[in-house]
């Protein structure tokens, strides 16, 4: 019974490395490491937010080598790529993503990983550097117009003239204005490029202005 239980095992086992070799598997799991770093590192580069998650980074690199391991497994056997669609299909993932691009690199490296997955690993190389440098382009762009949106909080004196300072401002919408006996509160948003951040920076020298905030918001605006 042993040896026959043995035998079992062995065939199984000779038919999982014949259809899969080794190099194969370490290779495919190296090329999407490495490109796994290299998304992270581009995502790095292009984070315009106010907390870097190592979490995030972290599972950028596992989700390009699960879903390689996942690909190459299923290219190999008809019967069972069928079942992980079906399975697959009653996945629910409910993690909120909090900004765009996030999801925008989890396509990315799945994509990666399936590229890879599948025995594309010089399309996907190539693939993969072309993206992210055209990611660093449109950054390096982005940060040379810099005209972001801002959330620009004024405390004002209560005796201030809130509608002269309005007029003096570049294009804004008011969110909020608060007055009570002893301070006027204004927050305004705008798109603000450098000049204009200077400006309204100066506005401190102003004795009816008692404070200045910006704030970077990411929000959609109509302005």
């Amino acid at each position: 019974m042993l040896n026959n239980l043995w035998d079992t095992l062995s065939d199984l086992l000779y038919q999982e490395f014949s259809s899969i070799s080794i190099g194969q598997l370490m290779l495919a799991l190296g090329v999407a490491f490495l490109l796994s770093l290299y998304v992270v590192l581009i995502y790095r580069l292009v984070y315009s937010g106010v907390l870097f998650s190592k979490r995030f980074a972290l599972s950028l690199v596992l989700l390009t080598m699960i879903t390689c391991i996942v690909i190459l497994t299923i290219s190999t056997n008809v019967v069972l790529s069928l079942g992980m669609v079906g399975a697959l299909s009653i996945v629910r993932f409910r993690t909120a993503v909090k900004d765009v691009m996030d999801t925008v690199f989890m396509f990315w490296a799945i994509a990666v990983g399936i590229i890879t997955g599948a025995g594309f690993a010089m399309i996907a190389a190539i693939a993969t550097l072309a993206i992210g440098l055209l990611l660093l382009v449109l950054f390096r762009l982005s940060k040379h117009i810099n005209i972001g949106t801002y959330l620009v909080v004024f405390r004002l004196s209560p005796a201030a003239d809130s509608g002269a300072l309005l007029k003096s401002l570049p294009t804004h919408r008011v969110r909020s204005r608060n007055i009570t006996d002893d301070k006027q509160d204004l927050v305004l948003e705008m798109k603000l490029n450098n000049a204009q951040t200077q400006r309204v920076q100066q506005l401190i020298q102003n004795p009816d202005v008692l404070e200045v905030n910006i704030v970077s918001y990411n929000a959609q605006s109509a302005l």
